[in-house]
């Protein structure tokens, strides 16, 4: 399974980060929570993102796709606001196809919530940062775990 490598937030301490993983991601040296965000595809989808021990934030996004390249960073630092409590996870749905059909994406990006694989809530288009801030405190406030 892949994996990336990751600089703590609290201490700088760079960490390699499975994109697969039974427990939440910690820094190695000071524990404090990282963020968790990998890429998923058809092949891996179910161990990376239906397995979390975490909600999942999924963006199904496009290489081609300009307004997906404005909201990434928004997505990534809510990854990092959210560290050890989400997992953000991407999905090229030009190179997923079935993921694509799955999730009916009919417009890039889309963005779903799903808790251990079911899905909480959706939204198509980009958004600025306090508007997928609330919606993903909302969408949090509907998992299992309640946390937000």
């Amino acid at each position: 399974m892949a994996s990336a490598v990751t600089a703590c937030p609290q201490c700088g301490q760079k960490n390699r980060v499975p994109t697969a993983a039974s427990g939440t991601p910690r820094c190695g040296t000071c524990h404090t929570p990282l963020p968790w965000i990998g890429d998923a595809g058809d092949d891996d989808f179910a161990a990376v993102v239906e397995e979390a021990p975490v909600p999942v934030l999924l963006d199904l996004w496009a290489t081609w796709c300009g307004p997906c390249r404005m909201v990434s960073p928004a997505l990534e630092r809510l990854a990092q606001a959210y560290a050890g409590r989400i997992k953000l996870v991407k999905v090229d749905v030009d190179r997923a196809p079935g993921l694509s059909r799955r999730f009916e994406v009919r417009a890039v990006p889309t963005l779903v919530v799903l808790d251990r694989g079911r899905v909480v809530a959706r939204q198509s288009g980009a958004a600025p940062e306090p508007v997928l801030r609330r919606w993903l405190d909302d969408a949090l406030s509907a998992t299992t775990g309640g946390q937000s």
